[in-house]
């Protein structure tokens, strides 16, 4: 199972079976057939069901900043990391602070340097606060707008003006902004709202695939190992993890994608299986997006590529299936 999926769901079972969840040696296999009444979404892991529900039945689900909620990391010697939108947002452009400060700066590459033998300088992060998913249920009663903001850092406990309340506004303005030309976006705030987006676009039956690293990892060079893989289909849906007081993803699904298995070697030692998605067609990305400014590339010229963080999810058709 995809750790990056693991990670966020909490203990409690859920009993409808509407969607079912099934964990084998590919990852997290769903099909979102009819099955039983209820919405619920059920996931099997290792034959236990794991659910994705906060707190008892009828009882609203708290979630405490500092107590994986909103986190504001420091860098070297006590140095704020860039805390601004999303890399993986192709509508911004890039400043100078997301330049310097941002560690997933380095994930991106060319997709003709795809191969093994290619060395890379590479730093996996993830969010740092650990939230984990609302029901669908919860996540419906919790507001999640500009326009509801007051309210919400009133809930969370989050004074306004503050870097913490800064870092939620600006997630829920990238949830609101529009996509560029040829993306569908959708912010899920539940793993059901992420499972149904991405059915609706790939096909009833996908697979969950996720960068995961064998241990605590810097930057360092990187070599790609043999047994690079693609996966099936030029579609996928990617989500990416926002910082948020509850686990929130920015997924966005284009037909002009190739998504990646790739065995990587740090030179610690260190290895990793990192997912990649390579973006065949930039011609609608802004063009001082942090990509073409680290590549030296212009748009609509050369395939894009990145590897994702580790608490960040790509959701791919089942090859077997064939859809």
């Amino acid at each position: 199972m995809p750790k990056a999926v693991k990670d966020l769901l909490q203990p409690d079972v859920l009993e409808d079976k509407s969607t079912s969840v099934n964990v084998g040696k590919g990852g997290v296999n769903v099909d979102a057939g009819k099955g039983k009444p209820g919405g619920g979404t059920h996931v099997n892991v290792g034959g236990k069901g794991v659910g994705v529900n906060t707190g008892k039945p009828d009882k609203r689900t708290s979630v405490g900043v500092g107590k994986g909620g909103v986190s504001v990391s420091t860098g070297h010697k006590g140095k704020p990391v860039y805390v601004g939108v999303s890399p993986f947002n192709y509508v911004y452009a890039a400043n100078e602070n997301q330049l310097h400060d941002d560690p997933n700066t380095a994930l991106f590459f060319l997709e003709k340097d795809l191969h093994p033998g290619m060395k890379m300088n590479l730093h996996f992060t993830q969010t740092s606060n650990g939230a984990t998913f609302l029901s669908r249920q919860a996540a419906k009663s919790t507001p999640f707008s500009s326009d509801k903001l007051p309210e919400i850092f009133n809930q969370f406990s989050v004074k306004p003006g503050s870097v913490e309340a800064e870092i939620m506004q600006n997630t829920i303005k990238e949830c609101e902004d529009p996509g560029i030309k040829g993306e569908q976006k959708y912010c899920a705030t539940s793993l059901e709202s992420m499972i149904d987006f991405s059915t609706s676009k790939l096909g009833k039956s996908v697979q969950a695939i996720s960068t995961e690293v064998k241990k605590g990892t810097k930057m360092q060079t990187y070599t790609i190992a043999a047994g690079v893989k693609q996966m099936a289909a030029d579609k996928s849906v990617v989500c990416h993890k926002q910082n948020y007081p509850y686990a929130v993803f920015y997924c966005h699904a284009t037909q002009t994608t190739r998504a990646y298995i790739v065995p990587l070697e740090g030179v610690d030692g260190t290895k990793a299986k990192a997912a990649a998605v390579c973006h065949t067609d930039t011609s609608a990305w802004n063009p001082k997006h942090l990509a073409f400014q680290v590549l030296k590339v212009k748009p609509g010229t050369v395939p894009i590529c990145h590897f994702l963080p580790e608490d960040h999810i790509v959701w791919v058709p089942n090859k077997k299936t064939g859809e």
